[in-house]
């Protein structure tokens, strides 16, 4: 099959999942639109880099000068975003009091940018971030945050997936890659390396499972087998694509997601023995601190397809942890590997060129310092304590958050995990932010009434605030 031959058919299987998956009995807001957006340039290329405007060689330039082009574009998806919020304001406010290690470490990296060397670009990368926050609200404050959640994993998931299969396999121009240690060639999609497809990929293929395992639970769902047919499809193609991108580190994380949801599901909403969770993430801990206590991580490692010293990681830490301005305080927010850290780094690793420390922890502690590291440790707890309270409810949905809230405490171990528009950062605050509001609220229980009257046209109803979405009358 020819290249464009592929395309064609490709384009068309994606509109036949978009299609066996349609429900017309639920209607998230057009606002939606914009995490999926916002996760579908995330989890693949810069709009620049897809433009012709600057290409993936370009993207360590782009590390230090950003680009215009991609600035504008995140600027306008960030305003829309907020002005959405500022619509929902009366739901957006019940999230930040039982969310607030969140909105706690956001505040101090805002504060980082006070000690920074280089205080306008770290200014512009935490707008950036807050723009990881704001999709995330959208999402949280939809009048149906389950439903908005079903569809924002479908759409994105229909897009990237398929996607990266279809240049992989027929336009290795942009589905290939070379490993600058080796010198071999790596899959790396629609993504800019195999590590970014490999993380998109399992966050969303984590998705699909949830989506598999609720419809084989649920038999009185209308239209269950389409449904069915569509996300499991999607999940094989995830799984594929985990295969094809050879990242070890979302090929373990997904294994322990999905390997906690089939432990959890099981379980009786009625009877919940929190006790069992507990024990199931402490036992992974042990077994983890057990490993490196005896000895055995090499063997580990080498089952993992990873070298014994992590591919170079641990000679990067080695270097960076020494060069970290401040202990306490860090360098400030995403400014540690700026100006003569990053040539120094450059000059040390010049085959490599690192510009993160490939450990998610140890990249807070450069930019933001032990205090840093506190504050996503609380935000890690919160997220924990929140989804295991989820699966009171739903032991479903509940795994699903619980599975994202560690599988991102491990992801870190070896990537930088904790940083600004990545999706395992995005998808760590979506499982915080939707289990602070689903465990006090069932699964598809409505959200509160909000009065509008005083200020919204009578034609506005209570369950659609986003401006996105009002109809006005016709005179």
């Amino acid at each position: 099959m020819s290249s464009w031959t592929a395309l064609v058919v490709y384009t068309l299987g994606i509109a036949g999942l978009f299609f066996l998956d349609r429900d017309s009995s639920i209607r998230p807001s057009k606002a939606l639109w914009l995490p999926v957006i916002w996760l579908c340039i995330v989890g693949s290329r810069p709009v620049s880099i897809w433009l012709g405007v600057n290409s993936i060689d370009q993207l360590d330039r782009q590390l230090l000068d950003g680009s215009p082009t991609d600035r504008l574009v995140f600027l306008i998806l960030l305003a829309v975003g907020i002005l959405v919020l500022i619509h929902r304001s009366q739901r957006t406010s019940v999230l930040p009091r039982a969310s607030w290690p969140i909105l706690l470490y956001f505040f101090y990296c805002l504060v980082s940018i006070i000690w920074s060397d280089f205080p306008d670009i770290a200014l512009k990368r935490w707008s950036k971030g807050l723009g990881d926050l704001v999709i995330v609200l959208i999402v949280v404050t939809d009048a149906d945050p389950l439903a908005a959640l079903k569809r924002l994993l479908s759409r994105v998931g229909f897009v990237l997936v398929p996607a990266s299969i279809l240049v992989i396999k027929y336009f290795g121009d942009l589905g290939h890659a070379y490993d600058p240690f080796i010198g071999t060639q790596m899959n790396i999609g629609v993504a800019t390396d195999k590590n970014m497809l490999g993380v998109t990929t399992f966050v969303l293929s984590l998705g699909a499972l949830w989506r598999v395992l609720t419809l084989i639970r649920d038999s009185h769902q209308p239209n269950r087998s389409r449904h069915l047919l569509a996300q499991s499809t999607l999940l094989l193609f995830g799984l594929a694509l985990l295969v094809m991108a050879h990242s070890a580190t979302s090929v373990a994380c997904f294994t322990l997601g999905a390997g906690l949801m089939l432990a959890t599901i099981g379980l009786s909403v009625s009877k919940f023995p929190p006790a069992l969770v507990h024990t199931l993430v402490l036992g992974i801990l042990v077994t983890g601190g057990l490993t490196i206590a005896l000895g055995s991580e090499a063997s580990v490692v080498h089952a993992l397809g990873r070298e014994t010293n992590l591919t170079g990681r641990s000679a990067i830490w080695e270097a960076v942890i020494p060069m970290a301005p401040n202990p306490l305080l860090g360098a400030g927010f995403e400014s540690f590997w700026l100006g003569s850290r990053l040539n120094a780094m450059w000059h040390a690793f010049p085959v490599f060129r690192p510009n993160e420390a490939h450990n998610g922890y140890i990249e807070v502690y450069l930019n933001l310092g032990w205090v840093g590291v506190v504050l996503i440790g609380l935000v890690l707890v919160n997220g924990y304590r929140r989804s295991t309270t989820v699966i009171r409810h739903d032991s479903t949905l509940g795994a699903l958050m619980l599975a994202y809230v560690i599988s991102a405490g491990f992801y870190s171990i070896t990537e930088a995990g904790f940083r600004m528009l990545d999706p395992i950062w995005i998808f760590l605050l979506l499982a915080t932010a939707a289990s602070t509001y689903f465990s006090s609220h069932a699964p598809g229980e409505p959200p509160e009434p909000i009065e509008l009257t005083a200020r919204m046209p009578a034609v506005l109803s209570a369950d659609d605030t986003s401006f996105l979405d009002m109809k006005w009358e016709e005179n």
